[in-house]
């Protein structure tokens, strides 16, 4: 069985996920294909996973495949392919997303999933991953494509409308969501046992029900305990909190994240709320650096000392591939297309993330019914933006670009028309051959 890992240079990701699979009996006897365009980066991860390998018992193969002339090799013949790229890396296109919209006023915390940063990501980034699914098409029709890249509700949903390659989108913040609120809460004796549902859109899916292991509902105790966090100066996630108070549910994806995805907290005439609610501004950027030169010191420990034992992770992907090959079915939270009305009051073109059961037979989504109306409406106002950016992406038009600015929360609450026509436009330059031509 061959398991084929796009973006392989993104090493950590990669040793978590593909260590995963050689935790995995039904998975460590594969041959692990690594993509990537960086052949350094390519190398770092083949050093790594082969002395991961070595340390689990010597199963499987690595193989390696650099560059877009190789592309097609590496996905030959594959059950699995992963993905993990991101276009443009960190310099110079991350740094673009939020250094220009600055000149204009538009702060940004994390920029990946929606915003101008999420709109530009998704625009050179979408043609690179239909490449893969062109080439999947030709020697691998019948893979999985689990897709780890941001902005996932647009890639994902550009993905499974425009091409016929079985794809799911996957994020860690599903796995986390209950505990996470549980333990900010002080109700960690309630952890064991307990029942969740959860459904939205990938980092805004609602927490819809949270109970103990008897069944009782948690929601009035947690709702109790909210505005005393939410008072508290150091408590970091004010924003998720403010949604309890003002909306009713949590939300999947941390406050940082959160704080750019609506009209309501970063503001131009309200500084004071950047301090009130704990936002960090620019915050990507430092994880970026911080995390290029963690990297660096890591790899020369590990070519020092040897690998760090390795243990199975939270993360979706081995045990999705485990419950394809053995038909020990597995329950996820996954991104896909709202066909027949998964989640009945968004559209069905949008990409949503519901609970998905997977078995021998693939990924099987799980209709949710109706969300309530004020988490509908939330959702609404990211899904306008992310079908929008889609369809500049199919058409090439700019208009779709201007207009999925335009109607970002943020964006379109900080900056009148013409000024955020004049941001997308310098954007565009800016980013140069990472974007196809638009007209």
């Amino acid at each position: 069985m061959k398991i084929t890992f796009m973006g392989a240079g993104s090493t950590v990701f990669a040793r978590n996920v593909i260590g995963d699979c050689m935790c995995t009996e039904s998975l460590r006897d594969s041959v692990f294909a690594l993509y990537d365009i960086d052949a350094g980066r390519l190398e770092e991860s083949r050093v790594i996973l082969e002395a991961m390998r070595k340390a689990k018992g010597g199963y499987g193969k690595i193989e390696c495949y650099c560059g877009v002339e190789n592309r097609k090799e590496a996905l030959k013949g594959a059950k699995f392919v992963v993905n993990a790229i991101q276009v443009g890396g960190y310099e110079p296109c991350t740094v673009i997303d939020f250094e220009v919209p600055k000149k204009y006023g538009l702060r940004q915390t994390i920029g990946d999933t929606l915003g101008i940063g999420g709109i530009m990501r998704t625009l050179r980034t979408a043609p690179v991953m239909m490449d893969f699914a062109r080439d999947m098409q030709e020697v691998c029709p019948d893979a999985l494509f689990l897709n780890y890249v941001n902005p996932m509700a647009m890639l994902t949903g550009y993905i499974l409308r425009y091409s016929s390659i079985k794809t799911v989108g996957l994020c860690h913040s599903v796995q986390v969501c209950s505990e996470h609120l549980l333990r900010m809460v002080g109700l960690e004796d309630k952890l064991e046992g307990r029942k969740e549902l959860i459904a939205g859109i990938n980092h805004m899916a609602w927490l819809l029900e949270i109970k103990d292991k008897d069944g009782n509902d948690l929601y009035p105790e947690i709702k109790k305990r909210v505005q005393s966090k939410i008072d508290s100066p150091d408590f970091c996630d004010k924003v998720r909190f403010d949604y309890i108070r003002n909306f009713g549910y949590y939300c999947t994806e941390s406050s940082e994240h959160n704080a750019e995805y609506n009209m309501f907290y970063i503001k131009e005439k309200y500084p004071e709320m950047i301090s009130k609610y704990n936002i960090p501004l620019d915050e990507y950027p430092r994880r970026c650096i911080a995390q290029i030169e963690a990297w660096k010191k890591e790899y020369q420990e590990m070519l020092e000392s040897g690998v760090k034992e390795h243990n199975r992770s939270h993360e979706y992907a081995s045990r999705i591939m485990e419950a394809v090959v053995t038909n020990n079915p597995y329950q996820i939270g996954g991104n896909v297309l709202n066909k027949g009305g998964l989640i009945s009051n968004l559209p069905e073109e949008a990409c949503v993330e519901v609970p998905c059961l997977v078995n021998g037979s693939g990924v099987h989504p799980c209709s949710v019914g109706s969300l309530p109306v004020q988490c509908a409406a939330m959702n609404m106002t990211n899904i306008n933006v992310q079908l929008l950016t889609i369809e500049a992406v199919k058409t090439q038009k700019k208009e779709h670009i201007y207009q999925a600015a335009m109607l970002d929360p943020h964006t379109g609450s900080e900056l009148d028309i013409d000024t955020i026509k004049k941001m997308v436009d310098e954007l565009i330059e800016a980013h140069g051959d990472y974007l196809p031509k638009y007209i």
